[in-house]
């Protein structure tokens, strides 16, 4: 695919459609990086981004059950 760089103010820039920025889920910051003649943009993940959808879920299917006591022997018997 070719794409044509434009002038942003003095600098110049790539200009990206709708549907990539859609298909790789880039935001409004990617992260950038060069390797020997190549420029690779990559959307930046957010890994919990989702949690509070997924713990709710996880709640309302009864997969919420601690996996640990919440508190220990030791705590409790303090004489």
């Amino acid at each position: 695919m070719q794409a044509k760089i434009i002038q942003i103010g003095n600098s110049k820039g790539l200009r990206l459609s709708k549907t990539i920025l859609e298909k790789y889920q880039f935001g409004d910051s990617v992260n950038m990086r060069m390797e020997e003649n190549c420029i690779i943009i990559e959307p930046i993940s957010s890994p919990r981004n989702n949690w509070s959808k997924s713990f709710k879920e996880m709640r309302k299917n009864g997969h919420d059950e601690l996996l640990i006591d919440d508190h220990f022997e030791e705590e409790t018997n303090w004489e």
